[in-house]
């Protein structure tokens, strides 16, 4: 099974040349520091940074420089920060072509729920609700299953929703999945010493497994 860092690098993989990405908080942070070296890419947080680089070592830290998750983060050449209603505007304009965030759960009809716990203290649903809605082209990093071992691919989510019918593609520590338009997760690939079998007994949504499959593959 991928650790989180495996699924940040893999995720790094669906980033293009020229793409503007905004990372949520979480695992989609650690994607900063897998982009590869041959594009350019520019990284936005929604509280008001475009331009994030690498997590900085402990000697260059700077604890006024924060990404949406509250972290330390550094700022690549050319970068620029401004309040976070520019930011917003940059968001609900239409103008970040790729996001990535996590999840509670997500459904096979591509809806997310990613924001509360019913019960439980939360700081809330953050922009999460605005970057979903604006976006078209959404990746989900999750883990496959909760602490009690039930899958989070459901059939219908359970948690209160972010969006509907807005995701399009979640890695797990198990697997690659698209979320097909007609619903259904397909199975792309696996994670190395995954199989087949042991994804789809943690997808409670319906798996499609089709003969293109492949093992995920870091080198």
């Amino acid at each position: 099974m991928l650790d989180k860092n495996q699924i940040a690098q893999r995720i790094a993989r669906e980033v293009k040349d020229g793409y503007y990405v905004n990372l949520g908080i979480g695992i989609p942070t650690l994607v900063a520091n897998y982009i590869p070296e041959n594009i350019n890419v520019v990284l936005q947080s929604e509280n008001g940074l475009l331009g994030i680089g690498p997590f900085p070592t402990e000697e260059n830290v700077d604890p006024d420089l924060i990404n949406a998750g509250k972290q330390t983060v550094t700022m690549v050449d050319g970068s620029s920060l401004f309040s976070s209603a520019e930011s917003f505007a940059m968001i609900r304009g239409g103008h970040v072509d790729l996001t990535i965030l996590g999840a509670m759960e997500v459904s096979e009809n591509g809806d997310i729920a990613n924001w509360k716990i019913p019960g439980k203290m939360v700081k809330g649903m953050g922009g999460a609700m605005d970057l979903v809605a604006s976006a078209e082209n959404i990746i989900v990093a999750m883990q496959h299953v909760n602490k009690a071992g039930e899958s989070k691919l459901l059939k219908s989510c359970s948690l209160p929703l972010t969006g509907l019918r807005c995701v399009k593609k979640i890695v797990t520590e198990l697997a690659v999945l698209e979320v097909l338009p007609e619903g259904g997760f397909k199975l792309l690939e696996t994670a190395p010493g995954v199989t087949i079998d042991d994804i789809q007994k943690a997808t409670e949504g319906k798996l499609i497994v089709g003969d293109d499959v492949i093992e995920m593959s870091f080198a």
